[in-house]
């Protein structure tokens, strides 16, 4: 069975960190370029972050630029995305999902071939 699975989501000060893990089953996440996408309560989802298929181009939303950090694991089928410097607006669902091609990987699209179900995160103090 094809499976994203998002982890790592909870609650966080701001200004603290959180890094959240994509794990893949049933298929080999290296074949593809993977995405990070959040939805805030009341929003679209939008695309935040995402690394190419051969892990040499990385893309990032002007909104999280220089605070978050997408890579690939050392287990294999993972993918990371390192948040710093938390804020309130950094409060979503975020979800990872497999882009079929790196040119939708770079314009962070919407347009993927399948989601993961999502991990809250929460910036409050």
């Amino acid at each position: 069975q094809v499976k994203l699975v998002e982890s790592g989501g909870g609650l966080v000060q701001p200004g603290g960190h959180l890094r959240l893990t994509c794990a893949a089953s049933g298929f080999a996440l290296g074949d593809y370029a993977v995405g990070w996408f959040r939805q805030a309560p009341g929003k679209e989802r939008e695309g935040i972050s995402c690394i190419s298929e051969n892990d040499q181009s990385t893309y990032y939303a002007d909104s999280v630029k220089g605070r978050f950090s997408i890579s690939r694991g050392s287990v294999k089928n993972t993918v990371y995305l390192q948040m710093n410097s938390l804020k309130p607006e950094d409060t979503a669902v975020y979800f990872c999902a497999t882009h079929i091609s790196d040119y939708l990987c770079s314009k962070l699209s919407k347009d993927v071939s399948a989601w993961g179900q999502g991990t809250q995160v929460t910036v409050s103090s």
